[in-house]
């Protein structure tokens, strides 16, 4: 049984506060996600957690019904530079990661998280999975994992659509996976 209060108190420990408990089954997982990974990308195939180092996306569908809860968290962000996004989206991840790691140590052995960007624990990534330099603490993105994040952040009532400015704010979407 999860402990929902619990989780939620290490979520706003870590001033992760705009969150929505979700049915994994319900994440809606597509092809063209992947299609546009591979044609679109600059980074397909040059990191480890990001295509084609991830999961077929039949795996990727079946993984996620294998849990019963997660959560989307959401995180907003005006940008006046967009290399800005690059650092932001780096110390979110971390942040991320000692999330996951706590709720692990809580007793939630299959926690598993996904990114809210492509991977970017090390600075200087070892551009492949058998070459990273830091496994514990690489994950992948939605994308990566074949979601179509538009329709299933839509699905939980978040905000999103294609920027046509770097100036305007970016919604961007972590996923935690609960068992």
């Amino acid at each position: 049984m999860i402990n929902h209060g619990s989780l939620e108190s290490i979520y706003l420990k870590h001033d992760c506060c705009d969150f929505r408990w979700i049915d994994p089954k319900e994440i809606v997982v597509a092809q063209w996600v992947r299609m546009k990974c591979m044609f679109g990308c600059q980074r397909y195939g040059k990191c480890g957690c990001c295509p084609p180092n991830t999961p077929s996306v039949e795996e990727c569908q079946s993984f996620f019904r294998e849990y019963s809860q997660g959560v989307i968290f959401r995180f907003s962000e005006p940008l006046k530079d967009p290399d800005d996004r690059h650092e932001w989206s780096r110390e979110i991840n971390i942040r991320l990661s000692d999330i996951e790691r706590e709720v692990f140590l809580a007793g939630y052995n299959k926690v598993f998280l996904l990114f809210m960007a492509p991977c970017s624990s090390c600075h200087n990534c070892g551009k492949g999975r058998q070459q990273c330099i830091n496994p514990k603490f690489a994950r992948p993105s939605p994308e990566g994992m074949a979601v179509d994040v538009f329709s299933t952040v839509r699905k939980y009532g978040y905000p999103i659509k294609v920027l046509q400015e770097f100036t305007e704010t970016m919604n961007r979407y972590a996923f935690l996976l609960v068992e």
